[in-house]
């Protein structure tokens, strides 16, 4: 039985033999041998978890005990399995290895969401590595909005996937959620959420869904975010849901691997005694010591001492280790030499290798980008409303950025160098009468976004000006000669 069954088995789902113990069939009669030839299927009531059965009737959701069951293998793969734990940490470390912040140009804005960031609750620098990572994991996060009366100030409390029973979407948009029911506690008690929309009820949703929002989903209200579902599906899947079987298929191969290795590495003594009766082999057994290192065993010609190893006609599997590897590797789309498997790569193909990796990275980033957006504007909502106030999220001061780490250090020299050449070319160009300031900076635009800098070529040339203009009238300002007043001018 396999680590992956064991683990089935100890979190409550044994096979189908095990379910009930069988009454012993009455005696039958004594009948001749007979044989057939088949196939025999070793697993018999076991399932992978990712094959047939696991749908759910809408074919978009997993079954609420394959969700389960999904969710604790993964956490458990984790921990585990060591392929599957750097298939979760290798990108959390890209994506928060230096930390992520939340701004706005408005300073106000800022303050409110610098207060909830930094909340000793709160606590974003803390938990969001682990936040993260669960979201990877178990395929959603949702997270209990406590607004504090008064100034609207948010706390987030967690609730865990593992508790959702079920996640209810708009029945006229069913692409929405809109509700969020747990499973029942330890007292029979079960809750239902709301999911939190930027908006006013009446102007987003239905008369059906609003009143089914207001009657059936009042204990609260919750951010949900989800990872790896269909649009109109209800439930997050794990990042390693794919892999699981290939993943615990490759930790059987390895611990199959240790007992060969183990099986060769024994051997036994074997003592031939020529002529000898079955009471001397049995004396010369009880009295029979065997040799230790550098010892000297001195025997007749009628014995004879050699060993002998097992002869298990084990070839060279590392082939099959990476290709079981490289399987699990290239569904996260991860290259090989990540994972300590060089191959046949140099270092520019290992560069260039890369790359599919990191836009995958960047794909979550993205996710990651606008969760966090979503949940300042919260933040901001939440103020706005017990201030009387709308939010204009068409308005700069209301837009909240989720700055993240650079995935990948460039080698930013070849852009310096690529700066400097177009500067001087667009100069020359704009001093020709051949193009205009504008569509100058835009060229630049393009070269400086190598560098990680965006910006508005027209707002930035205004600025510009503005700014030179002020600097030029500082200058005439300091320029100008002053007369100082003369000596009986100040006496008087």
């Amino acid at each position: 039985m396999g680590v992956f069954k064991r683990m089935l088995q100890a979190v409550g789902y044994a096979p189908a033999a095990d379910a009930a113990p069988v009454p012993s069939p009455a005696p039958q009669p004594v009948r001749e041998a007979a044989a057939a030839q088949g196939d025999r299927d070793d697993d018999a009531g076991w399932r992978r978890l990712s094959g047939d059965g696991l749908a759910s009737m809408n074919e978009r959701d997993l079954e609420p005990m394959a969700q389960d069951r999904m969710q604790k293998l993964a956490e458990y793969l984790w921990q585990s399995n060591l392929l599957a734990n750097r298939l979760v940490e290798l990108p959390l470390a890209y994506l928060l290895a230096e930390g992520v912040a939340l701004q706005c140009v408005d300073d106000e804005h800022q303050a409110l969401l610098n207060a909830f960031w930094s909340d000793p609750i709160n606590n974003w620098p803390m938990k969001l590595e682990q936040r993260v990572r669960a979201l990877g994991l178990l395929g959603e996060q949702c997270y209990i909005a406590n607004v504090r009366e008064g100034d609207g100030f948010v706390r987030l409390g967690y609730l865990d996937p593992r508790q959702i029973a079920t996640v209810v979407n708009d029945p006229d948009n069913p692409e929405q959620p809109i509700g969020v029911v747990t499973k029942r506690d330890n007292r029979g008690r079960q809750y239902k959420y709301r999911v939190i929309v930027l908006g006013e009820d009446a102007e987003l949703f239905s008369e059906r869904t609003q009143r089914i929002r207001a009657e059936d989903f009042g204990d609260g209200e919750v951010l949900l975010f989800q990872l790896n579902k269909f649009p109109n599906g209800s439930r997050g899947r794990s990042d390693l849901l794919g892999q699981m079987d290939w993943l615990d298929a490759y930790d059987d191969f390895l611990f199959s691997e240790l007992d060969r290795i183990d099986y060769l590495r024994r051997f036994v003594w074997d003592v031939t005694m020529t002529g000898a009766d079955d009471a001397a082999v049995k004396k010369y057994e009880k009295e029979f010591v065997p040799p230790g290192p550098n010892s000297v065993f001195v025997h007749n010609d009628q014995v004879k001492l050699e060993p002998k190893t097992p002869g298990l006609q084990a070839a060279d599997t590392s082939q099959s280790a990476r290709l079981l590897r490289n399987h699990v590797l290239g569904g996260a789309t991860v290259p090989e030499h990540w994972f300590g498997g060089g191959g046949d790569v140099n270092r520019a193909a290992a560069s260039e290798m890369g790359e599919p990796t990191f836009k995958m990275y960047s794909m979550r980033q993205g996710f990651l980008k606008r969760m966090l957006e979503e949940i300042g504007r919260y933040v901001l909502w939440c103020a706005a409303r017990t201030r009387g106030e709308k939010p204009d999220w068409a308005k700069d001061e209301w837009q909240v950025t989720a700055v993240f780490p650079e995935l990948l250090n460039r080698d930013i020299t070849k852009f310096a160098s690529a700066m400097q050449a177009v500067t001087a070319a667009v100069i020359q160009m704009i001093e020709a009468g051949l193009l205009t300031e504008e569509t100058a900076l835009k060229i630049i635009a393009d070269v400086a976004q190598r560098f990680g800098q965006d910006f508005d070529a027209k707002t930035e040339l205004a600025a510009a000006r503005k700014e030179a203009a002020q600097r030029k009238a500082e200058r005439a300002a300091e320029d100008v000669f002053q007369i100082p007043p003369a000596a009986d001018a100040q006496e008087d």
